[in-house]
């Protein structure tokens, strides 16, 4: 008897809680663990119904200001690095930082796009686009620091383009992109110092850039 009179007095509170409502937030969030990444979040709707659901609106991302979020690439070759392999020096040194290089493979690097760019005063002066030739060179340097390591060639060596085709330029490149460029060796001519290689560029995760290239390798 004593279960069934707590029973029927849980029954009366609730229909009395949810008869009377209390003056509760129109938004709340309730701890259900010491996990932070599930509460509880009930919100009281015109018709006095509490609505309850697990892991509510609550994004880290309100809390984490938007310079935190985002990490930097990470750093195989440093620019210092770079200019150790390539024998390009300004204004036509068109690689920044290695971000992925698997020796004799491929590489990927970025060139961060700014608006001091010495080309883009002329190109255009009212719409600053990066040209799309030197968007080509610069994924042919990132493709010189494939051919150009001991595992290939030996950084001794320069390289020089033999052909480029099927080159597409799929979106414009402005000051303030960064551009992020993946070299992939496919067929190496040791005999000849001939390389063929196929090259994409992205801004975004977007390709904007793509071809076949062509180059050969030569003494100094």
């Amino acid at each position: 008897m004593a279960a069934t009179a707590a029973s029927n007095s849980l029954s009366s509170l609730t229909l009395h809680s949810l008869n009377q409502p209390r003056n509760l937030p129109q938004q709340h969030f309730l701890s259900l663990s010491r996990s932070p990444s599930l509460f509880l979040q009930y919100t009281r709707r015109p018709s006095s119904a509490l609505c309850c659901s697990l892991n509510g609106s609550n994004d880290s991302d309100q809390i984490t200001p938007i310079e935190k979020r985002y990490p930097a690439f990470p750093t195989v070759m440093d620019i210092n690095q770079i200019r150790e392999i390539l024998p390009h020096r300004f204004p036509f040194l068109l690689v920044d930082r290695v971000i992925e290089y698997n020796p004799g493979v491929s590489a990927v690097a970025i060139k961060n796009v700014t608006i001091n760019d010495n080309f883009f005063p002329g190109h255009f002066p009212e719409r600053p686009i990066m040209p799309g030739v030197l968007m080509i060179e610069a994924m042919a340097q990132v493709g010189g620091l494939v051919m150009l390591q001991p595992e290939v060639g030996g950084s001794r060596e320069n390289f020089f383009f033999a052909g480029i085709d099927k080159v597409r330029f799929r979106k414009p490149v402005i000051a303030g992109d960064t551009l992020v460029m993946r070299m992939t060796l496919v067929k190496l001519q040791k005999r000849f110092g001939i390389a063929k290689m196929e090259g994409k560029a992205y801004v975004g995760g977007e390709v904007v850039c793509e071809g076949e290239f062509l180059m050969a390798t030569g003494s100094e």
